[in-house]
């Protein structure tokens, strides 16, 4: 009798830890996922960028969930007249198309023509 108690309470025991043994729990990542999407949708009203920008710098966010952020503060700084916060601006990024310094070496880079040796 003891021992048919006791494998039901193992089991529970031992599915409860899944997490620790890294098994994903889908319906906690899906929530994070929206969360995630709404903090970004959030941060881009603050920041004063439109939805298009938003969506284009964040291609695997929850596109409904960033638009749901994005609204959601909307809302509370019309109502709470605060003023848009302006990011910071981006580094501009190196010219990788730019051509090498020249440092005085002229090249050439004309094909090469091989003489042929008549026997």
């Amino acid at each position: 009798m003891m021992r048919t108690a006791l494998l039901p309470l193992l089991l529970v025991v031992a599915l409860s830890g899944c997490e620790e043994l890294g098994i994903p729990d889908p319906e906690k990542e899906s929530l994070r996922k929206q969360a995630e999407g709404e903090a970004i949708g959030s941060a881009c009203r603050q920041s004063g960028r439109s939805l298009e920008v938003c969506f284009s710098r964040n291609p695997k966010a929850i596109k409904a969930a960033v638009f749901a952020g994005w609204k959601s503060m909307n809302d509370y700084m019309t109502e709470n007249k605060i003023e848009v916060i302006p990011p910071e601006p981006e580094p501009a990024e190196a010219d990788h198309a730019a051509p090498p310094a020249d440092h005085g070496e002229e090249r050439d880079f004309s094909p090469r023509r091989r003489d042929s040796h008549s026997s």
